[in-house]
């Protein structure tokens, strides 16, 4: 090579020698690479059958829903993330630990939140609503008193009318909010400082709020008896009288 190790220096380098970055970082240096945009979003495969059915038919044929990302596909507009972290500190003899109580349980913070979030995509559910007084325009408020638990916190929710707001403590309020009532009193038992629990009782007993039928169901499975030959009967009958009349 001409020139010897003195033509390799690029400008700048001084009396330095040995090359400085990568190779052929000298006269004609290769500079920064430029820097890789985000990957684009693959398109979604479902793994499962439920990829075939709407979000409605699943829900009326009560299939349970596996992939996350089916929610994702449907309601990836409407979806917000909240996300309920309490910080526990302990005293030691260096210094102040501090520690994040969340309900998904990990090594990690950042690892508990993604499966909180799974699981929470999981678990929607559709909310059943009703009025108050009247049935004027769209539901806005429970269809009924319920009550739910979870350890010693109890939570009963109460039919309001149109324009009373959310009654209650920020925990629930979140939740009523998210699951679209506008309407409601609350009353609370038991130890409500516990977040947690006081969360999970909101959630159940706005989940398991049922239909009368969907309530009685086993009672009318053991109380009522198919008798399709009789009614037949009794048609045929029916028709002949007027007939003849």
């Amino acid at each position: 090579m001409r020139g010897g190790p003195e033509a390799l220096r690029g400008p700048g380098m001084g009396n330095r020698g040995g090359f400085r970055g990568d190779f052929g970082s000298g006269i004609r240096g290769r500079g920064r690479r430029a820097r890789r945009g985000k990957a684009k979003d693959k398109e979604w495969m479902p793994v499962t059958k439920l990829g075939r059915l709407s979000l409605e038919e699943m829900y009326l044929f009560s299939r349970p829903i596996k992939e996350s990302e089916i929610i994702d596909f449907f309601l990836r507009a409407s979806l917000k993330d909240e996300v309920l972290i309490t910080p526990v500190q302990k005293q030691t003899h260096a210094s102040q630990r501090t520690r994040f109580k969340v309900v998904k349980c990990s090594k990690e913070a950042a690892t508990a939140i993604r499966g909180a979030i799974i699981l929470a995509k999981l678990s929607i559910v559709p909310m059943r609503r009703g009025y108050w007084g009247n049935k004027i325009g769209k539901p806005h408020t429970v269809p009924c008193k319920v009550t739910g638990h979870c350890s010693s916190v109890l939570v009963s929710l109460i039919p309001a009318p149109r324009g009373t707001g959310l009654v209650s403590a920020p925990v629930p309020k979140k939740l009523l909010m998210m699951a679209g009532i506008g309407d409601c009193y609350t009353s609370a038992r038991g130890c409500t400082a516990t977040l947690g629990n006081f969360a999970k009782a909101t959630f159940d007993e706005t989940v398991f709020a049922k239909s009368p039928y969907q309530e009685f169901t086993d009672h009318f499975i053991k109380t009522h008896t198919r008798v399709p030959v009789q009614r037949t009967q009794l048609w045929l009958q029916h028709r002949v009288f007027i007939q003849e009349k």
